[in-house]
């Protein structure tokens, strides 16, 4: 097993890698695209939309659970690109990945929350001194809790901040043994449908509602015409997403086993649209990091200005 596969599989405890056709692209002598999605995420919009109709090459999907692992992949060249929020694309960056954000989208910040139970006694930001609170670390629902607290006048040594994948999160908000949670996308859906859980707050106002697809630098040197036509694609997808998002509801509960009712509440409250690279993506990025060089989650110098490639803009026509 060579180094790149066993990183996958450990950041994944497995994944799900298909194709677009029953050969490999060395068989079938078109050029192939590796492409990591989140559950729910660039895969589903793609496909709910019949964007990939006459790709001109394959692509291989490799699912992730979360954009930390995706990252990881992408930064070690196991797969080309993928999807991740701000935060944690830039947390990635930070740390050295060799990756650079290719397209943008955005979105409002209210997708992402901190939840807390339906009986719980929280009931403002203030209430989450010396709470236990779960989310992942470098996500974008880590650098939300930072704003969070910050408004509250509180320091992030004030709560108990526990690192957890959203699965596991899931699992610890459901059985008590942590107060709040802070999740977003389908996670809210099935927390406020299935568990009557309470939004404390959301992020709108608060986050700039950034998401990036990241590209390897290596990626963008050897595949760029591959990577150029995805993007045009997605853009596409994203926008008949929004435009659609009860047709967008019913593929995606299909492609991820989501119920219906969880998968529509999800597109109803999180809608992304292609976005330019440029000044604005920079000075939002610069904030983010700011504050988690405040928070001790990371120390670089790393200029984020450099994080961006703004030659793919042309893919958003």
């Amino acid at each position: 097993m060579d180094r790149r596969q066993l990183l996958i599989n450990l950041a994944l405890g497995g994944l799900t890698v298909s194709g677009l056709a029953a050969c490999s692209g060395a068989e079938s002598g078109q050029p192939v695209l590796k492409v990591g999605s989140q559950r729910g995420g660039t895969k589903a919009v793609l496909i709910a939309s019949g964007a990939l109709e006459g790709v001109p090459y394959r692509i291989e999907w490799s699912e992730f659970p979360a954009a930390a692992p995706l990252l990881e992949a992408v930064g070690a060249g196991a797969v080309d690109l993928g999807e991740a929020g701000d935060a944690p694309f830039l947390f990635a960056y930070a740390g050295g990945a060799r990756i650079k954000a290719v397209q943008a989208g955005r979105s409002g910040g209210s997708s992402t929350v901190i939840l807390v139970r339906k009986d719980s006694p929280i009931a403002s930001p203030a209430d989450l001194k010396g709470k236990k609170i779960a989310t992942g670390r470098g996500s974008i629902g880590h650098y939300l809790l930072l704003r969070v607290l910050e408004n509250a006048g509180l320091k992030p040594t004030d709560a108990s901040i526990v690192y957890l994948s959203p699965g596991d999160a899931k699992a610890a908000f459901t059985a008590g043994s942590i107060d709040a949670w802070v999740t977003w996308g389908s996670y809210v859906a099935l927390a406020r449908l299935h568990d009557a859980a309470r939004i404390l707050v959301d992020g709108e106002g608060l986050l700039g509602g950034f998401g990036y697809e990241a590209a390897s630098e290596r990626a963008i040197a050897e595949k760029r015409p591959q990577i150029e036509d995805f993007l045009r694609r997605l853009a596409k997808a994203r926008r008949w997403a929004a435009d659609n998002p009860d047709a967008f509801g019913k593929v995606l509960a299909k492609e991820t086993g989501l119920s219906e009712e969880v998968a529509l509440y999800t597109v109803r409250q999180y809608r992304i649209l292609p976005a330019p690279l440029g000044e604005d993506s920079v000075k939002e990025a610069r904030a983010v990091l700011d504050r988690f060089r405040a928070a001790g989650a990371v120390n670089t110098t790393r200029d984020p200005a450099a994080a961006f490639d703004a030659s793919f803009n042309g893919a958003l026509a």
